[in-house]
């Protein structure tokens, strides 16, 4: 495993340790900007009650794709990881029991996050999608609320992605296999060991293919209005006719966000003709996700990916998107 003090001396924007970003985060939703510090130093780590076996910390999550990206790109720099946090729990030392809020000093609280999500970023490794320059980008989200902390020790669950992320807007771009979306080890070093199999496995050459595949196809205004339009009819589609549509994860409150940017985006907006091509439209998926909850994030992600390519086939003659853009 990598050494922690080496990522606590690396620097941040500030020395706080909840931060404020000048850019555009990877998900925004009810997160915070923390360092690796703050988790490390302040934040206890929960514990299976029934046999107080302690769980896997969300900095030793990092510190496992830190070891993996070492192993992996051994001549690539990396960048400091990105780290955001939400759904804080508090609480108090045992002497602390009998003290009111207003009484309670700093060295009496206790806190966690139950759930976590970051990104570390190659951007030695990178490429031109329409203009938009992607670079390699490998992370992960951990959620405590996936676990059963009242039980003893099982294997813990994680999610673990390597893909791209476009610098214009810091949307993510993840693909099939570069995504576990159901990671579970009993230890950091199984976690490491399986993230370095998803690395040796994921294919960027042809993820980035795929991607630019996606701006030689266009949706007329008409089309991109149909599938809003079907995009909201499909949350309300009786379970049995639902079945027979692809998935889409996406809620009416992303498909308003896709709307507002479809007209106002700097980036991905309409042409003036109202066209607009798949690789615009993947990112206002993107863009709309990251309103999204870190638990669902990656798998909305995913989601995005799967449908855009999905509309592509439809527009070059198979049928399976069809019901979303007629």
């Amino acid at each position: 495993m990598s050494d922690k003090n080496n990522i606590s001396k690396k620097k941040t924007d500030n020395d706080n340790n909840v931060l404020s970003l000048e850019s555009s985060p990877f998900i925004l939703a009810n997160t915070q900007h923390v360092n690796f510090d703050h988790l490390d130093n302040d934040c206890i780590i929960p514990v299976f009650s029934k046999d107080n076996e302690k769980t896997i910390a969300h900095q030793e999550f990092i510190e496992a794709v830190i070891s993996a990206i070492s192993i992996a790109f051994p001549h690539q720099n990396m960048s400091n990881p990105e780290i955001r946090v939400s759904h804080q729990i508090k609480g108090r030392i045992p002497s602390a029991i009998h003290k009111t809020v207003k009484e309670l000093e700093d060295h009496e609280k206790t806190i966690y996050y139950e759930r976590m999500a970051f990104i570390i970023r190659i951007p030695s490794i990178k490429d031109v999608i329409n203009g938009n320059e992607v670079s390699l980008t490998i992370g992960g989200v951990r959620s405590y609320n996936q676990e059963n902390l009242y039980s003893k020790k099982t294997l813990e669950k994680f999610k673990f992605f390597i893909g791209f992320q476009n610098k214009v807007c810091c949307n993510l771009c993840v693909s099939t296999d570069g995504f576990l979306d159901n990671l579970r080890v009993s230890s950091p070093q199984e976690l490491q060991s399986k993230i370095l199999d998803t690395v040796h496995r994921y294919d960027a050459e042809l993820h980035l293919m795929e991607m630019k595949e996606l701006t030689k196809d266009y949706l007329s205004e008409h089309q991109f209005a149909q599938l809003i339009g079907k995009s909201r009819l499909y949350q309300y589609l009786p379970k049995q006719e639902k079945q027979n549509i692809p998935f889409l994860n996406f809620n009416d409150n992303h498909i308003s966000t896709m709307v507002k940017d479809y007209y106002e985006d700097q980036n991905f907006c309409r042409m003036e003709d109202g066209k607009i091509n798949l690789w615009d439209v993947y990112n206002l998926f993107t863009q709309a996700n990251k309103s999204s909850y870190i638990d669902t994030f990656l798998n909305r992600n995913l989601n995005a990916f799967e449908f855009s390519k999905g509309l592509q086939k439809t527009l070059n003659g198979k049928e399976n998107y069809h019901w979303f853009l007629s």
